[in-house]
């Protein structure tokens, strides 16, 4: 008998093709005889016919790029397409963000009700505010004073969600303190140099 149905049905029980199913030798007239997916998946829990592991795509490239990149190499002017604005990331998300983290650190403070915090919020989205500064002046028009120690506190919170996430560009990674070489060291011995 075949073993061509023990395999079929070994890859649609394990989700993989044909190719990567493979038989052991002591099992393989039991996978001959095997007529039904039950006797292929008891031949699978007695580890007769198993699935050799995935093949992935090394990214080792990519990774070594994103390192240079994270130390600061890779990003001269010759890197470069697109504006400064494109590649800093869109303004108008920069100060939104920042407005609605205002508005939550008011809100958990007891400055805020939850009435006013949802209107707010509604009025941030539809750009009504240039900037914080806008936004603390319409809350105070509307009776919301914050003072100077309270703006101090939200402040604070916002740089230490930003010191997070700041890596140290003057830190350097470990093992890149060796001497560098100098050409002559880097010749092969025995080639000339010219012609």
């Amino acid at each position: 008998m075949s073993i061509k149905f023990a395999k079929r049905a070994a890859g649609q029980i394990l989700n993989r093709g044909e190719s990567s199913i493979r038989i052991n030798q002591n099992s393989l007239q039991d996978a001959a005889k095997a007529i039904t997916k039950e006797d292929v998946r008891a031949l699978i829990s007695n580890g007769g016919i198993y699935a050799i592991p995935a093949k992935h795509n090394v990214s080792m490239n990519s990774k070594t790029l994103r390192k240079k990149r994270s130390e600061g190499r890779r990003r001269g002017k010759g890197r470069r397409r697109g504006t400064s604005n494109a590649r800093s990331g869109s303004l108008w998300e920069k100060k939104v963000r920042s407005q609605r983290i205002l508005l939550k650190r008011l809100k958990l403070m007891g400055k805020l009700s939850t009435k006013d915090f949802q209107r707010y919020y509604k009025l941030i989205k539809g750009n009504s505010f240039a900037d914080k500064s806008s936004l603390l002046m319409n809350l105070s028009e509307n009776g919301i004073k914050v003072s100077a120690e309270e703006l101090k506190q939200v402040n604070d919170y916002v740089k230490s969600l930003y010191q997070k996430k700041r890596v140290d560009p003057q830190a350097k990674p470990q093992g890149e303190n060796k001497p560098k070489e100098t050409k002559e060291a880097k010749k092969k011995p025995g080639k000339k140099s010219g012609k």
